[in-house]
């Protein structure tokens, strides 16, 4: 997992993956000028969608305004903020921003990184520098400035992630519970009603920063990180505490007149579809965004080498069958057309699943030299800037190797001779578009803006699901 070290806040919170490791988080170089406001996208009505990580303002120097020098913002329909925590408080569970570690828990949070830190001119999104008393500085402001630029843009705050994720089943165990959990997190991220950090925060700080709410629980039923609550209730309490978000969004609508979003994270895995219930669910999100990567990795160590984001199932892939029987088995399943066949058959209606495009490879080192690399073994997972096998888009499009794109699974990969990365050049997106036109589906959505190139290459292939 990549933890950022700077001071004077470390966060430990990485992407919303299938596996226990987290994203890459790459440098765009900021434009300077000042940005104008931009048109609405053209019609289409798909969603465009990605998430921010707040840690990559530090080593990765990937800060707000790339999202608007990079032409991105422009493209996109909704941005979601990686990640709010879940903390134990007032007998209960509640969204907070805070350092607090709790145990086993990673870091508790980064109130500097969310709205204290201070943006200079030249880094800030609309070239006018914070304030030393502005009582919304950070990434919070930030994103509020970028929102005036780009009036289209919906910004959720994604709460749990990986990393946080721990008490997510504790905390909706009891209708008590849930309503305890998701009335502070309406009061801390809609309301915002910040905790006063440095000076920033206070009541009403971030009012009119946040449009909805992303709950990226991993997961429930089914154990992610070692430390998370976990029950076999989570199946209906999931259910219930979507129930709740909704009931308490809608009730600030009746005295706002806003209308708040609400979505959620998935594991495309159908392990972990079964463990919930997509037909009771869905109705109360506006949408459902998969996580469809991250299928295979350097953390299966020594290999076979095999696609991570990948359209369809390949039989020639050695993840295919089950080694006990044989038969097809769960490996066949992580593909993106079986996760939306999964979840469409389990009553997830087709124009709400948002289909997730990686901005980063996975990959492997001292693969065997025969079929391009493909499907052999390995020594180990590949270098890659941040942690070990995993690189951004941004710089494999630049790696040695010859590009082979796989004509059943429809994902590319890098090799040359040694080293395989996975990963989804613009063309493979291009392809997955089509996939969600021809599909009726809701739209796509990418883990994560730093992964891409300064020109927002591969933003710019995802918009095309809008025209």
């Amino acid at each position: 997992t990549p933890k950022p070290t700077a001071t004077p806040a470390p966060t430990a919170t990485p992407a919303p993956t299938n596996v226990p490791t987290a994203t890459p988080k790459p440098t765009a170089t900021p434009v300077p000028g000042t940005p104008t406001a931009t048109p609405v996208p053209s019609a289409g009505g798909k969603e465009v969608g990605s998430y921010f990580a707040q840690w990559g303002i530090y080593g990765r120097n990937y800060q707000v305004k790339a999202i608007q020098t990079s032409g991105s913002a422009a493209k996109m329909t909704f941005l979601n903020y990686a990640f709010g925590n879940v903390y134990q408080k007032n007998g209960g569970y509640e969204c907070d921003i805070q350092y607090r570690t709790e145990s086993g828990n990673g870091d508790g949070g980064d109130p500097f990184a969310d709205y204290s830190k201070s943006f200079d001119a030249a880094s800030s999104v609309d070239g006018v520098a914070d304030k030393w008393d502005d009582a919304l500085r950070g990434n919070f402001g930030q994103i509020k400035r970028l929102k005036a630029l780009n009036p289209n843009l919906k910004v959720y705050i994604s709460v749990g992630g990986w990393s946080w994720s721990k008490w997510f089943s504790a905390a909706s165990a009891t209708d008590a519970l849930r309503k305890q959990l998701v009335s502070s997190c309406i009061n801390t991220y809609i309301k915002g009603n910040l905790p006063v950090y440095d000076g920033a925060g206070g009541t009403g700080a971030a009012a009119g920063v946040f449009d909805g709410i992303d709950i990226d629980w991993e997961f429930p039923g089914v154990q992610g990180f070692g430390y998370n609550t976990v029950s076999a209730a989570d199946k209906q309490n999931y259910t219930l505490l979507l129930k709740e978000f909704r009931t308490q969004l809608d009730a600030v609508t009746a005295t706002t007149g806003k209308k708040y979003g609400l979505t959620v994270a998935i594991s495309a895995g159908k392990d972990k579809i079964d463990m919930t219930e997509p037909a009771a669910y869905s109705q109360y999100l506006d949408h459902i965004n998969i996580m469809s990567y991250d299928f295979h990795g350097g953390w299966e160590a020594t290999g076979p080498t095999d696609f991570h984001s990948n359209l369809y199932a390949d039989p020639a892939s050695p993840n295919y069958n089950d080694p006990k029987t044989g038969q097809p088995g769960l490996g066949a399943t992580y593909n993106i057309d079986s996760a939306v066949k999964n979840l469409i058959a389990a009553g997830a209606p087709a124009g709400k699943l948002i289909v997730g495009v990686p901005f980063y490879g996975r990959g492997w080192t001292g693969v065997t030299n025969a079929n391009n690399g493909l499907y052999q073994p390995a020594a180990k997972a590949a270098t890659g800037t941040y942690e070990a096998g995993i690189e951004d888009y941004k710089v494999l499009k630049n790696a040695a190797g010859t590009v082979y794109t796989n004509a059943i699974t429809k994902q590319s990969w890098k090799f040359d001779g040694s080293t395989f990365w996975s990963y989804d050049t613009p063309a493979d997106i291009a392809t997955k578009v089509s996939y969600v036109k021809s599909s009726g589906l809701g739209g796509v959505f990418s883990w994560e803006l730093d992964g891409d190139d300064t020109a927002g290459t591969l933003m710019s292939a995802m918009s095309a699901v809008r025209q």
